[in-house]
């Protein structure tokens, strides 16, 4: 049998009316309330008991605006008519659209986790978002994933926050589309013991900054390619152990300098390319890179950055950039030239 809902609900439905259909844009007035009231939740009002639920919500501290509007009543008197009530959100739909198209743009997070995290979020805002978002259709299931990706997060980030050290196996996809975890000389599964520092995203990618225990080196794991992790009671070895890290890390700069997460390394390198490139090279290296001799057409760049990811980034905008130094990363993006071209010739 169906119940009437007790009065004392009142207040928290009209909260719920106000979240569900109300922003700036979408005002509501105290007869809007008493009809979603009465439509949506079964409880009949009167407007002094609407008016009286909204301010007791004012007063508990809850973000409401309202406007206030004086007229005269039938008796000639006049009186302040409080109207057009809605909620303060905490995102706006712009900021909630943007951390949608994150979540749809990622290529770690695992498909149903990520329809999940979209479900929460479009729920913080209204219906109106909702209607927005509707035509919305997340990517289709066609990257394989790693279901323990939010596990190890947690355990990192827990890590992190206690300075100890975690164990996990490190695996590779294989053409299977499976992961499979990385093997010492005996063909047994490897584990890896870790002095965890930063978690960090680039490239639609999480990676873990890390230090691996055997090795005096920074070094840079996936986050979805790591399978399980435990806890260590072990303390984690100092930064200042860590070659590359003496100082601490810096972040921006570790990022500009890791611009496809290699680990290694950095080395200064000098190229030229079209005057063009200039925004892409920015967008890549950051701000703290080197233009000089602009011709207009040619600009000389100079950056810090993983001689690894600079033969890759050499390779992939090789159309319109050369290096030049140092000699040693010109000679080996030569030689990878010759092998693509020759694999490409005439048969």
């Amino acid at each position: 049998m169906y119940t009437i809902p007790p009065k004392k609900m009142m207040i928290i439905n009209i909260l719920d009316i106000l979240k569900r259909h109300s922003d700036e844009d979408h005002r509501l007035s105290q007869k809007d309330i008493l009809e979603i009231l009465e439509n949506e939740y079964s409880m009949k009002a009167d407007r002094k008991a609407i008016k009286r639920n909204l301010m007791n919500l004012l007063d508990f501290g809850y973000n409401i605006e309202y406007s206030e509007a004086v007229r005269k009543n039938k008796g000639g008197e006049e009186e302040t008519i409080y109207t057009d009530w809605y909620l303060v959100r905490d995102f706006t739909d712009a900021e909630l659209r943007l951390l949608i198209d994150s979540l749809l743009f990622s290529k770690h997070i695992p498909y149903n986790q990520c329809k999940e995290l979209i479900e929460k979020l479009k729920s913080l805002s209204n219906t109106h978002f909702k209607t927005k978002v509707k035509h919305i259709c997340n990517l289709p299931e066609n990257m394989p994933s790693n279901k323990q990706l939010f596990l190890t997060i947690e355990v990192l980030d827990e890590a992190i926050s206690n300075s100890k050290q975690v164990a996990f196996t490190y695996n590779d996809f294989g053409t299977d589309k499976k992961l499979h975890p990385r093997r010492d000389d005996t063909g047994e599964v490897r584990e890896y013991i870790i002095n965890p520092y930063q978690m960090v995203a680039t490239n639609g990618r999480y990676y873990l900054i890390c230090n691996f225990d055997k090795y005096d080196e920074v070094s840079n794991y996936r986050l979805d390619w790591i399978t399980d992790i435990k806890l260590l009671d072990s303390a984690i070895k100092p930064m200042n152990k860590v070659i590359g890290l003496e100082s601490g890390l810096n972040l921006p700069k570790h990022m500009a300098e890791h611009i496809y997460m290699f680990t290694g390394e950095s080395v200064q390198v000098k190229f030229r390319a079209q005057s063009y490139l200039a925004g892409q090279i920015i967008d890549w290296f950051g701000r703290d890179v080197q233009f000089f001799n602009d011709t207009g057409e040619t600009v000389d760049v100079l950056v810090r950055v993983n001689e690894q990811a600079m033969a890759f980034w050499a390779l992939q905008y090789g159309e319109h950039m050369e290096v030049l130094e140092p000699a040693g990363l010109r000679e080996q993006i030569k030689n990878a030239v010759a092998e693509i071209a020759a694999k490409y010739g005439e048969e």
